[in-house]
């Protein structure tokens, strides 16, 4: 049977056995000095592995030269078949060797109790192997999958996906399929298998003033000359009440959609680790927090910059920046932002506040409807694997690049996520939950299975 094969592959250490040998390639995207190790994940190590089930792998050089290249596999079992095409990156963010808990390497993978620790095993190496590894043991129960499946892995995540769109736009029919099943991100807590349908949007920008040349002495100029952080302060403080409520007209969606609040009311947000404690009161009123997160809009101040933060001398700053984001939902208009920012600060005096868009930072929110018939059939076959009602987000709060599958491509898109809140992905020790991670290679195996046996009718 497929689902004992998958537990015993887990269980005899196979598959941490892989996932160790990919942890222990340094696939940093961000570091310029690691193409050979994006070269080399693709070009040995996924090309093996897919080769090994049956796929006809192809890497592929991206379009765009600031951007690494992707692995296509591909294992066609019949055109009357349905086509489900996944996905999962290659690349991992920045090791940070040295600055892990004791004993702890970025790219040797370690198990210490029911965590496995390694740069990657979250986001996403450890994501793709379960998927991979799912596959796998239907094809060696069954000897086929009884659909046909496209595997894109891309090596550019990590810097914004590089590349991504334009190479997806070139292989259209190469990537062709029913419907996109992947799997990146967390769970909404530990213990509960989750699917997401979409992303919220990020817009990125920078408020910026500048006074004038040089920094003056404070106690010679001091009343004299007007404060760049002072006035940004207050320019800032007028986007949304001291509670994070926004301010700005224009900013916000018509609504919260009732299916959507159905979905995601009376959901927990970061359970089962070591996260923050939620603040109830902070955001839109009237809200439970799941609904701020995954149904509205909101507005964050990431830096703000005067003077010599590090250093700070007795000097009035000549200048301020502060760089922002607006995190957003569909039905909410991204091109009106900034304008209405504008409008915003000029109707209170902030005239001379520049607002820039910032170069890097922007995906549109995406959110598939969660009655489609391809989205009932996946929770129903996650429900009966694992005894355990799923949580259904519309879209996560954060965002990927899944525009590229829902909107060039085409695609319903379904994510299942096989890690969880607290994961420290992008961050020193970043680790996988071994009981999680089990449980999904189960799931997917089943899920898989199912696929093979009796697709959805709209398949």
């Amino acid at each position: 049977m497929a689902l004992t094969r998958a537990t015993a592959v887990f269980d005899g250490g196979t598959f941490i056995s892989d996932l160790g040998r990919r942890v222990a390639i340094p696939t940093e995207s961000q570091n310029p000095a690691r193409g050979a190790a994006l070269r080399e994940y693709l070009d040995g190590e996924m090309r093996a592995s897919f080769e090994r089930l049956g796929f006809v792998c192809t890497v592929l050089p991206n379009p765009k030269a600031s951007g690494g290249p992707f692995l296509v596999a591909e294992r066609i079992e019949a055109d009357s078949l349905p086509t489900i095409l996944s996905y999962g990156h290659g690349d991992v963010v920045l090791g940070m060797e040295g600055k892990w808990r004791d004993g702890l390497s970025p790219w040797t993978l370690t198990r210490d109790g029911d965590r496995l620790y390694g740069r990657g095993t979250a986001d996403n190496k450890g994501q793709h192997s379960i998927n991979i590894t799912a596959l796998g043991a239907v094809i060696e129960t069954r000897g086929r999958l009884g659909f046909n499946c496209k595997f894109l892995i891309e090596t550019g995540e990590e810097i914004g996906s590089p590349g991504l769109r334009e190479f997806c736009v070139l292989e259209r029919e190469r990537l062709r399929a029913d419907v996109l099943i992947g799997s990146d991100g967390p769970r909404v807590g530990a213990d509960r298998p989750t699917i997401f349908l979409g992303t919220r949007g990020a817009l990125n920008f920078d408020l910026s003033l500048n006074l004038r040349e040089g920094s003056h002495h404070s106690g010679n100029w001091g009343g004299a000359l007007a404060n760049p952080g002072i006035i940004l302060a207050h320019a800032l403080a007028s986007i949304t009440t001291s509670k994070g409520k926004i301010l700005v007209d224009g900013w916000l969606p018509p609504e919260l959609p009732k299916r959507v609040s159905q979905l995601v009311r009376d959901l927990a947000i970061g359970e089962g680790g070591d996260g923050p404690v939620i603040d109830r009161d902070w955001g839109e009123p009237g809200m439970t927090t799941a609904e701020k997160v995954y149904g509205w809009n909101t507005f964050e101040i990431l830096s703000f910059v005067t003077g010599n933060p590090e250093k700070p001398v007795n000097a009035i700053p000549p200048s301020a920046r502060a760089h922002c984001q607006m995190r957003f939902v569909v039905g909410a208009d991204p091109d009106g932002f900034l304008p209405a920012l504008r409008r915003h600060l000029d109707a209170r005096g902030f005239h001379n506040v520049e607002v820039s868009r910032a170069e890097k930072g922007y995906f549109p929110a995406t959110r598939l409807d969660p009655d489609h018939p391809w989205v009932r059939w996946v929770v129903e076959s996650l429900a009966r694997t694992t005894g355990k009602d799923v949580a259904l987000l519309p879209n996560i709060g954060g965002s990927l690049p899944n525009d590229i599958f829902a909107n060039d491509l085409g695609l319903p898109t379904i994510w299942i996520p096989h890690s969880y809140p607290a994961c420290s992905q992008h961050a020193v020790n970043e680790h996988l939950l071994a009981p999680v991670a089990r449980e999904a290679l189960q799931m997917m195996t089943a899920l898989f299975w199912d696929i093979g046996e009796s697709p959805p009718k709209s398949a």
